[in-house]
């Protein structure tokens, strides 16, 4: 098989654990599947968006298994990966991509399809793909459309908040020598070695491999690891959205600050990739298709005003309007390279 090559009998299976994200799943289903995706395990836990009804209609039509979080505390991930290793149709897929919904693994080999980047990695048992972290880009309002369409802006892909060993997620082929699953990358069990390969076919740093230090356990550097994929993770998108996704944040609790830290890590604005935008043409025909449905479609929209009316609601209370105001005035300059500027004399 040439490099880049795909194989389009590999059964793959994406595992993500989402709580109110119905405004962004059919994107990101729709996505995964042009990639070759052809399984879904989707867990979904306390829900107020409309995620649920939505998840239910797409199982119902297939190739998608919605399940409640099997969590009993709060670390809800990891116990619904454990329960996920257990399950049949992740056994019994040739690969297992575990990632969140607002990570896009772009692929730049081949046909921009997993099985061209499993090609391309040659035996590899594992695949570990750096993180990209997408700006805000300036956007204030929520808008219903692709996320891979509205934000272009990143850090240099090479180092983020000045560290250049960057944060991975990994495909897993069934022949892992499995322990766990972890969020970003599996462990094997006992002194198993598997093979394993980097975002451009290499093998991953021996450290990183065998879990040594544990600040390399999910993360190695990224330079001219970004050959063969990257993976662009849209933490922040819109300002309406991020304020959504902080609504359980510090600013419900009483006498204490929020803390702009995380908005900041990931709103650096300083280089342009719009890569993933070669695949936006057949995106937008899938969802277009998807969203015909009018069971599917009507559900979509009831997400997506259920978004636009939380994002209301919460800018009615005071703490979200300082929320916004902060986050509008925030440098974009993540706090670390601040940081080292003022020591060097050239901020104050």
């Amino acid at each position: 098989m040439n490099s880049g090559e795909a194989r389009g009998d590999l059964t793959i299976t994406a595992i993500t654990c989402v709580k109110d994200e119905g405004p962004f799943l059919l994107e990101w289903i729709a996505y995964h599947r042009l990639i070759g995706v052809t399984d879904f395990l989707i867990y979904s836990n306390d829900c107020s968006d409309g995620t649920v009804g939505l998840l239910d209609a797409l199982a119902a039509k297939g190739g998608l298994t919605h399940l409640p979080n099997p969590a009993k505390g709060r670390n809800y991930q990891m116990e619904a990966l454990k329960h996920a290793k257990e399950s049949g149709l992740v056994a019994g897929s040739d690969w297992v991509w575990i990632a969140d919904v607002d990570e896009f693994l772009n692929i730049h080999v081949g046909d921009h399809t997993i099985p061209a980047l499993i090609a391309a990695c040659g035996e590899a048992q594992a695949i570990s793909v750096n993180f990209q972290f997408f700006a805000n880009d300036g956007i204030e309002e929520f808008e219903d459309r692709p996320v891979i369409a509205q934000f272009s802006r990143s850090h240099n892909p090479d180092i983020w908040c000045g560290e250049t060993a960057i944060e991975v997620k990994t495909l897993v082929r069934k022949d892992f020598p499995l322990k766990y699953y972890g969020a970003h990358r599996p462990f094997a069990r006992g002194n198993a070695r598997p093979t394993w390969a980097d975002g451009s076919g290499r093998a991953v740093p021996h450290r990183f491999l065998v879990a040594a230090n544990p600040r390399r356990i999910r993360r190695f550097p990224a330079r001219g690891a970004r050959e063969f994929a990257t993976l662009n993770h849209y933490a922040l998108r819109s300002l309406d959205s991020y304020i959504v996704k902080n609504d359980r944040g510090d600013v419900n609790r009483e006498n204490r600050a929020f803390d702009d830290r995380y908005w900041r890590e990931r709103n650096d604005p300083a280089w342009r990739d719009d890569s993933i935008r070669r695949m936006l043409p057949r995106l937008e025909a899938m969802l277009a298709e998807m969203k015909s449905d009018p069971e599917i479609g009507a559900l979509h929209a009831q997400a997506v005003a259920r978004h636009r009316a939380r994002c209301a609601e919460l800018m009615t209370q005071p703490a979200y309007q300082k929320m916004r105001a902060q986050l509008l005035g925030a440098p974009m300059l993540p706090p670390q390279e601040e940081e080292l500027l003022r020591d060097l004399g050239i901020v104050a």
